[in-house]
């Protein structure tokens, strides 16, 4: 993706999305073969956090990143490439004694995943990072912060800090969190529980059915609805199937406008966080317990698009930004789940992890699809550039005998 977006920010503005995680330098191969026998490598960037404050700077959004990073010639690649996307690093720290975590993966067969990387992070700057090293007025000062499970899995500082960011406490951003089950690195059993303790904490959460399967030994979105009903909004994604939404609405004391003039709507940012500050709730058949009320739960299942799949890394990340975005606009659930699919699309057709998104005129006119248009839609390479004729087309193609 080139890098596109605003400016960067000033650190003392608000920002619509603070995203805290561990980016590393990755090394992508010049052609096939074993990482023993691939000649030369061509360098880019990586990480969960980053990608989704990248994605959502380049449609626009003002984002930041928070991290730690080595005083070394990798940490100033990677504040510079993802700061030219339009991010905000001003929060990230330098560490003199450790370095900034690096990767090499093959090419292999990555539309299917599989290939083979070597990751040399262990000891890395952003494994460093804790409540203590972490200024907490600038974790907390966007709309969203949004963290993933990878983070928590770096060491016990950056688990402790997880914990204290996930707590529910009054007046903190809306909290988005991707599960992220990375098994390879825990190394106590203990990991799955933790996910779980730390997405009981959060207002989003986002987390693949198979995540939930090998995690948590849950089998069906409903399942995992059952298992965490705290956050207000959870997505099971179900791979090239589709993705569900769960999201309760709010009373209607708790509908305003988003800061910038946007609705909420039925489902905004401004009721999350309202419910945030009261703790929260409890599941029930028909919806969940608040202060004495009942918000009515609905489940939205939306069918992922059939895309013509170059490479599968990233997608789970630019699927949280398209969300995020889609949130943050004050969009119908339905209508956050298909930006997500959207963003996903973007990324599913470039080799790297990440890819220029499309405009954003030309993602709602494809989200406003009737079900039958969206369900004949096929994305293929640089279709994020394409005219904004895509929609028009999936409609006649409906229509046409």
């Amino acid at each position: 993706m080139t890098p596109t977006g605003p400016a960067p920010t000033d650190a003392a503005q608000t920002v619509d999305v603070v995203a805290l995680g561990e980016s590393m330098v990755t090394f992508l191969p010049s052609g096939p073969g074993r990482l023993a026998d691939v000649p030369s490598f061509e360098r880019g960037i990586g990480g969960a956090e980053s990608n989704v404050a990248c994605v959502l700077a380049a449609a626009g959004h003002r984002a930041a990143w928070v991290s730690r990073v080595g005083d070394d010639g990798f940490g100033d690649h990677l504040v510079e490439a993802i700061g030219a996307y339009g991010v905000d690093t001003s929060a990230v720290t330098r560490d003199p004694e450790r370095p900034t975590g690096i990767y090499f993966r093959t090419a292999g067969d990555r539309a299917t995943d599989a290939h083979e990387v070597a990751y040399y992070r262990a000891g890395s700057a952003a494994s460093a990072m804790s409540a203590g090293t972490v200024d907490p007025a600038v974790v907390r000062s966007g709309r969203v912060l949004h963290l993933s499970g990878i983070t928590a899995a770096l060491s016990e500082g950056c688990l402790g800090l997880l914990r204290e960011l996930t707590e529910r406490r009054p007046g903190r951003p809306i909290v988005s969190f991707d599960v992220n089950h990375r098994p390879g690195l825990w190394n106590t059993p203990e990991g799955p529980r933790v996910l779980l303790d730390l997405a009981h904490g959060a207002d989003i959460v986002f987390v693949g059915d198979d995540e939930a399967r090998a995690a948590w030994g849950l089998h069906g979105a409903h399942a995992v609805r059952a298992a965490l009903p705290e956050p207000d909004v959870l997505v099971v994604k179900h791979g090239r199937a589709g993705a569900t939404a769960f999201a309760r609405e709010p009373a209607p004391e708790d509908v305003h406008a988003v800061p910038g003039g946007e609705p909420a709507g039925p489902v905004g940012v401004r009721a999350d966080r309202s419910r945030a500050r009261r703790g929260g709730g409890r599941a029930d058949r028909g919806g969940a317990e608040r202060g004495g009320e009942q918000a009515a739960e609905a489940a939205v299942f939306v069918p992922a698009l059939r895309v013509d799949v170059v490479a599968a890394v990233g997608a789970g990340d630019a699927f949280a930004a398209g969300f995020l975005s889609a949130t943050l606009r004050g969009l119908p659930v339905r209508d956050r789940l298909r930006h997500g699919h959207l963003m996903a699309a973007a990324a599913l057709t470039v080799p790297g992890d990440l890819a220029a998104p499309p405009a954003r005129e030309h993602a709602d006119r494809l989200a406003a699809l009737d079900d039958d248009a969206w369900g004949t839609l096929r994305l293929g390479p640089g279709w994020t550039q394409a005219a904004d004729r895509t929609a028009d087309r999936a409609q006649e193609e409906v229509r046409t005998p």
